[in-house]
């Protein structure tokens, strides 16, 4: 699920921009059902939820959530935020590609923002951390067996690169 934002299509990684109106309209609509009980996001089954500190990915977090009589235990983690854009924060692709015309993020990273395997690396502790609640529940029967993650675009692509050992180089 993607969430209205005022910027959408600039690159805003440290950026802290709120969802509007239409956004939070759009998770609310999906919130019931989607979360709940025998539902796709069942709170029975989730051990945690990481969260970007950003605003607009806790407010989704507490936009799908509102609706239970008690939110699932969550953590606000910077490990989880979106890519540090550094130079590049706040422009479009097409401004990006003015500036330099052979830039792709997947193999250049950001100027002045996190390489790629600065991004490598932080997505990879975090996938850690994800299969060691994994590991917890399956062998020690610890925990339930779900984690869920409330985060960004680039960071949530390069999550799924990662978790299936696919270099980022590829796109």
């Amino acid at each position: 699920m993607h969430a209205d934002l005022e910027s959408i299509r600039r690159h805003t990684g440290r950026t802290d921009i709120p969802l509007t109106a239409r956004g939070e309209q759009q998770v609310l609509a999906k919130a019931h059902k989607i979360v709940g009980d025998g539902l796709i996001i069942d709170p029975k089954n989730l051990c945690t939820v990481f969260i970007s500190p950003r605003q607009r990915a806790h407010r989704t977090f507490h936009l799908l959530f509102g609706h239970l009589p008690e939110e699932p235990h969550h953590i606000l983690t910077e490990e989880v935020r979106e890519w540090d854009y550094g130079d590049y924060e706040g422009l479009l692709s097409s401004e990006i590609q003015q500036k330099n015309p052979s830039w792709t993020i997947w193999a250049d990273g950001c100027p002045g923002g996190e390489s790629v395997a600065e991004m490598e690396a932080r997505v990879d502790t975090v996938i850690s951390k994800v299969r060691e609640y994994h590991r917890q529940y399956k062998e020690e029967g610890l925990n339930t067996r779900d984690v869920m993650i409330v985060a960004h675009g680039h960071f949530s692509r390069v999550l799924i690169s990662r978790w299936i050992n696919f270099p980022l180089a590829l796109g």
